[in-house]
């Protein structure tokens, strides 16, 4: 039947997972590289670490399986979305470091552009908002910085790519500068409506069109591989950014299906089909995925910061040694202390999209302990999706939709069975966990496999689909809005702050 090979290059590492015919995973590879932070605010990756670390990890995942290169039938591809690289079409160097989504040097770009009354533009044609987190000010802010990049981009010297992109650029030899339509939607560049580059956002952001890739379905011939790293031509057939290969791995094929993943940060998607619904709670419309031609559009809420509350705990402050101590430690928290953890360190995300705003602690004690410390880093991802998820059903029930308001979760802050509960409890939703948490590489296998047709259908991917554990809410419906309440109170402080 052949095997697929599925690659997630993410925001803190690279992983690679081999997937059979049946499309189990039968061998993976995972590689963390370095971040950089060269100013408050500011994240960046070496180029080369990404490439690299992907070479590596597909390499080691294919020699687990004892197959060589020619056993696979595909690749699939899904990284991290908006993160902006530059580099020259000759010699393939990048000029600059990729400047990460998270990295918010572009902020006062963007209150420039709202203060002139762009935003409301910006939304029609992109679905997007005016914020440092998306594609287009990170690129125009490198053609302004870097001396000759502007006149050099206008004379067809250099390409730009988010990291699908690069990846197959780089896969291919330079063959292949192409993109698919879920990481176009997350420029800022894109007309999600229309299917094609944005000349007003060109325009607007100064931008040359001829630095742009291609725009390609979800599901398509994307290059094939240069000999010299696989031993053989692999065909790259799918491609979606994290987010939306997650919404795919999790069949959330029809209006109305909600997934939550929970990653370094938390994306929420709301299926809303065919239909680009326009948010009136700040949350972002956004392409989930686009096969033979046609999109299915979502609603979409973007939290900055997630797993990477725990990683703060660990690698920061030092409170942990391990992230899968907070389950203990959260469950033997003082449950008479109240603290609350407002993870801004890179701003706030949806619904608030507030950029200058910073990570604050209310509510300690001389009592407050890391047991504490780690239940407020739980906590935090189900304050921030009940955030997100009363904006989206007031967006569909606008209108005239029903919601029932059930889950679907996965990645790896989803295996705390603490942290589900009580986004369970908070949200007041069914949260449906599958036994395989890593649905973004099952997405872009899949994307894969179906070009190739050795994989089912959507239909037969959605009816599969089993939950490992579901969580049921258990909180009264006082304690669950006073709780809620706090959280919006500290808020409220810290963007006052």
């Amino acid at each position: 039947m052949g095997f697929i090979l599925a690659i997630d290059q993410g925001t803190t590492s690279s992983r690679a997972v081999i997937f059979d015919g049946n499309m189990h995973p039968i061998a993976s590879s995972q590689q963390e590289f370095a971040q950089y932070y060269p100013a408050s605010g500011w994240v960046e990756h070496d180029p080369k670490d990404l490439i690299q670390t992907v070479l590596k990890t597909s390499k080691d995942a294919l020699e687990k399986t004892g197959h060589t290169p020619s056993a696979l039938t595909g690749i699939g591809i899904t990284n991290q979305r908006e993160t902006v690289l530059l580099w020259d079409r000759e010699t393939g160097e990048p000029l600059h470091n990729a400047i990460v989504w998270q990295d918010r040097r572009t902020a006062k770009m963007c209150h420039n552009l709202r203060e002139q009354g762009y935003e409301p533009h910006v939304s029609d044609i992109t679905g997007l908002l005016l914020d440092p987190y998306f594609s287009a000010s990170k690129l125009a802010w490198l053609l302004d910085t870097i001396d000759g990049a502007r006149s050099r981009a206008e004379a067809g010297e250099l390409a730009f790519g988010t990291v699908d992109t690069w990846l197959i650029w780089n896969l291919t030899a330079g063959a292949s500068h192409v993109t698919d339509a879920t990481n176009a939607s997350r420029t800022m560049l894109y007309d999600i409506h229309k299917g094609q580059w944005s000349k007003e956002m060109l325009d607007l952001f100064r931008i040359p069109e001829q630095i742009l890739p291609k725009v390609l379905d979800c599901a398509a011939e994307f290059g094939v591989t240069a000999p010299e790293f696989f031993d053989a031509p692999i065909p790259i057939l799918g491609v979606a950014g994290d987010q939306h290969a997650a919404t795919i791995g999790q069949a959330c094929f029809s209006p109305g299906m909600l997934k939550s993943t929970y990653g370094t940060g938390c994306f929420a998607m709301l299926n809303t089909g065919q239909t680009a619904v326009t948010s009136q709670n700040r949350l972002l419309t956004t392409v989930a995925y686009q096969l033979n031609g046609i999109p299915t559009y979502a609603l979409e809420g973007s939290i900055f910061i997630a797993g990477a509350a725990v990683q703060w705990l660990r690698d920061e402050m030092g409170i942990i040694a391990d992230s899968a101590e907070t389950q203990k430690l959260a469950e033997q928290a003082d449950p008479h202390q109240s603290v609350i953890l407002v993870p801004a360190f890179t701003g706030l995300g949806a619904p608030y999209w507030d950029a200058e705003c910073r990570g604050a602690v209310f509510g300690m004690t001389r009592n407050t302990s890391p047991r504490e410390f780690a239940k407020a880093a739980l906590a935090c991802n189900g304050y921030q999706t009940r955030d997100l998820l009363d904006a989206m059903l007031q967006d569909w029930e606008h209108l005239g939709q029903n919601t029932s308001l059930t889950l679907r979760v996965d990645g790896g802050l989803s295996a705390s069975d603490w942290a589900m509960q009580f986004l369970a409890d908070i949200t007041n939703a069914t949260v449906q966990r599958p036994e395989n948490l890593e649905t973004t590489v099952k997405g872009a296998a899949w994307l894969a496999g179906s070009f190739a047709k050795i994989y089912p259908s959507q239909k037969t991917l959605s009816d599969n689909w089993v939950a490992h554990k579901v969580y049921q809410p258990k909180f009264a419906e006082h304690d669950r809005n006073t709780l809620y309440s706090n959280w919006k109170r500290a808020v409220s402080a810290a963007r006052a702050y």
